[in-house]
């Protein structure tokens, strides 16, 4: 790939080789795929990895391929740790986001009474489990205010934090319902200052923006590796630090992987995060991964953090220029996932017009984010999200897709 040039406009080709890119990308050739807050299309070298590693399995035994990749599954431990700033010991594999965030949540013995402040803009799976544990074990969910522009007032809810000192504070990067970014560092600064448990779910910003956990400040983090990192689906990965595993936190079920069974009744766990993770791995998912991370990195984090974000800030410019058009971002920094409603259309209709014609997108809907949706009094949201892949004329033709069902 051709080296990067900072200072070229963002959306300019010739930040990045696109040619190159999107000749990686089979997918370009038969869709305009603005779904990536859903799932990134492969590159070639991740299938590829895929593949042949599934074909070594099929000719000498899975068990055998796992013991003559070792090294390359590393790694994915390796590649984790050096995108978001962390040690390979402190990244365990899950096989989601969503399997990594409930088994970070499993290892915090809450107590009836103990408070878990998040915000209103939390993923949907992370809000359906803290009314999970409210009614499982009595915690009591805070939610911090807005700003009236949109996303989280961090004073207030710093303010909620001497005031309730709770167990758990819990914040999402980019919400999957809209294209806000939550400052998650400067919420991190007020965790540590009282020394909170900090839980970021980063699963929308992994491979969109840089990540650093330690200037987040974050003693959990939890991330998907098939959306803007562009690796396969059902994997995902958890970030534990050492202050929490040196406080001995661990999964509600640890098993042979996890644990050393060391007497009858007794067994001592994993002293790095692989007390989180389980004995079978999905390897040629494993590989992939790290393949994908690897080439993300490969292209420069910095330089999809400039094109993705301005990618979509171009798409919401010409969805705005749509008769009966209504973009519904809101908030001081805005990301790659962009949301709209339209007039005159039902949800799945609308969604399957835009398939026809070639444009892949995702539907969002109120029980997805029941406070964010209630504020904007919409129901449902149609949600594109480009990626430095994508190109203007995609997104030109795009809006000129949604144009014409417009008039329709």
């Amino acid at each position: 790939m051709k080296p990067l040039d900072s200072a070229t406009v963002p959306l300019a080709e010739s930040l990045l080789d696109l040619t190159a890119l999107r000749a990686d990308t089979p997918g370009c050739e038969r869709v305009i795929h603005l779904n990536n807050a859903g799932c990134g299309l492969l590159p070639a070298p991740v299938l590829t990895t895929m593949v042949d590693h599934l074909h070594l399995e099929a000719t000498i035994g899975g068990y055998e391929a796992a013991a003559a990749q070792a090294g390359a599954v590393q790694g994915f431990y390796t590649e984790i740790a050096a995108l978001i700033g962390a040690e390979p010991r402190n990244i365990a594999f899950a096989g989601s986001a969503t399997h990594a965030y409930s088994t970070a949540l499993s290892a915090i013995p809450f107590q009836p009474g103990d408070v878990i402040l998040t915000t209103r803009n939390d993923f949907i799976s992370n809000q359906i489990a803290f009314l999970s544990l409210r009614k499982r074990y009595g915690v009591v969910v805070v939610h911090a205010p807005d700003l009236p522009e949109g996303g989280v007032d961090v004073a207030a809810m710093a303010a909620l934090m001497r005031t309730h000192r709770p167990r758990l504070v819990a914040a999402t990067h980019i919400p999957t319902n809209s294209g806000l970014v939550q400052p998650v560092a400067e919420i991190g600064a007020h965790c540590r200052e009282l020394g909170l448990l900090y839980l970021v779910d980063a699963c929308q910003s992994a491979g969109h923006y840089p990540l650093d956990v330690h200037e987040i400040g974050c003693d959990l983090l939890t991330a998907t590796c098939r959306k803007f990192l562009r690796g396969p689906r059902g994997s995902g990965f958890l970030y534990v630090s050492d202050r929490v595993l040196d406080a001995g936190y661990e999964p509600l079920f640890v098993d042979m992987h996890g644990a050393r069974w060391v007497a009858p009744g007794r067994y001592e766990p994993a002293a790095t995060a692989a007390r989180f993770e389980e004995w079978e791995f999905p390897y040629s998912t494993v590989l992939g991964c790290a393949e994908a991370v690897r080439y993300a990195r490969k292209i420069g984090i910095e330089a999809i953090a400039r094109r993705t974000p301005a990618l979509a800030a171009r798409l919401r410019t010409l969805l705005g220029e749509i008769p009966g058009v209504r973009v519904a971002d809101r908030g001081r920094k805005l990301g790659g996932l962009v949301t709209f409603t339209i007039w005159g259309w039902q949800p799945e209709p609308f969604k399957a017009a835009l398939d026809g014609l070639g444009v892949n997108s995702a539907l969002s809907f109120r029980e997805f984010a029941q406070f964010d949706f209630g504020d904007k009094d919409v129901d449902w949201c149609l949600r594109l999200s480009p990626h430095y892949y994508n190109t203007e004329d995609e997104l030109g033709r795009a809006a000129e897709a949604i144009a014409s069902l417009s008039r329709t």
